[in-house]
């Protein structure tokens, strides 16, 4: 039977997976196990995984089926990833704490990022446990965010490119695709817990509140990933594999290696 190691990184969040291949077919006994790190430690690093596309898929699979971002050309091929590219000229703006497209009703259980092109140094991607974010507020603040709803909204560039990607004129688009309303905070399906579930990047106000009044009490909300006693850092090598739970979690993807 197939054992792997487990090194966290801090106290609280993220650990690094070893002796383990992510090219060859795991039995359901060890992804149970991996599943069960993934709950324990929020967010997973893998190192010297030589994995192609199909073996990403293949493991990501076991936990659902896969999401196909918004931006994606409905049909293409491996339409279920996307690449991330960054450069001095072409730059990814995700440099901002962040969990994934949730602005879409149903935002995925998680990501996986394989690193296949790595600056020789700087690029690392900091996460952020908003169990803990959640956890450290006072109670009152707790008392007023509980019960609470947010709006969270498409980005406006990601709107264009998923009508001409899919062909739909504006009135078709948001009849598909509305924004949607999610608990400010969120009880994990599988551990019970409950997190902050509110970012920079999609949020924009809390339903039924003054929007000067949403607008203060989510910034601070949103301070709270920003705590470094809730974070862990990773530094990026090739063929390094990062596989985060984007029910508990926030990342940011650090922009100083151009």
């Amino acid at each position: 039977m197939t054992t792997f190691g487990i090194e966290p990184l801090t106290p609280h969040i993220g650990a690094e997976i070893s002796n383990l291949d992510l090219s060859g077919t795991l039995s359901d006994s060890v992804m149970d196990k991996l599943e069960q790190a993934l709950l324990d430690w929020k967010v997973l690093f893998f190192r010297d995984q030589n994995i192609d596309v199909e073996d990403q898929k293949r493991v990501a699979r076991w936990f659902g089926e896969l999401e196909v971002h918004p931006t994606a050309v409905p049909g293409a091929e491996h339409a279920e990833l996307i690449r991330i590219a960054e450069d001095e000229k072409l730059r990814a703006h995700n440099n901002l704490w962040h969990s994934d497209v949730t602005f879409r009703q149903s935002p995925p259980l998680g990501s996986i990022l394989c690193g296949r092109e790595i600056p020789p140094v700087g690029g690392d991607t900091l996460f952020a446990d908003m169990y803990a974010a959640y956890d450290g507020l006072d109670e009152k603040i707790k008392a007023k965010i509980d019960d609470a709803k947010a709006v969270h909204v498409w980005p406006d560039g990601w709107v264009n490119m998923a009508m001409k990607s899919q062909n739909l004129d504006k009135d078709e688009f948001w009849r598909r695709y509305p924004n949607s309303e999610h608990p400010v905070v969120r009880t994990h399906p599988q551990t019970g817990r409950r997190s902050l579930f509110v970012n920079t990047a999609f949020t924009r106000q809390i339903v039924g509140m003054e929007q000067s009044e949403s607008d203060a009490l989510l910034a601070f909300l949103y301070s709270q990933a920003a705590i470094p006693e809730y974070q862990c850092r990773f530094r990026w090598s090739k063929n390094s594999v990062a596989f985060w739970d984007n029910r508990c979690t926030q990342h940011y993807a650090v922009a100083d290696f151009y």
